[in-house]
């Protein structure tokens, strides 16, 4: 039972080359940056001439990132 519950927290980051607290950090540092793409979006939606191109910049290179690192990505 142990090892089975073990498993579910480390299949997924093993798959993607990373250790359980790896995965952690990049998760929390992938976190970090989507709050500052929808603080960015947010701010453009009352003043739409300020940060007009920063939340897709942002997402865009998370997803170049994401992309390249990740051996199950098409």
């Amino acid at each position: 039972m142990t090892a089975r519950l073990a498993k579910l927290f480390t299949d997924h980051p093993a798959s993607v080359d990373e250790t359980y607290f790896g995965h952690m950090a990049f998760a929390f540092w992938f976190a970090s940056r989507l709050f500052m793409a929808a603080g960015a979006a947010l701010v453009h939606a009352f003043l739409p001439f300020l940060f007009e191109t920063a939340a897709s910049s942002i997402v865009r290179g998370l997803a170049e990132r994401t992309h390249k690192r990740s051996p199950l990505a098409p």
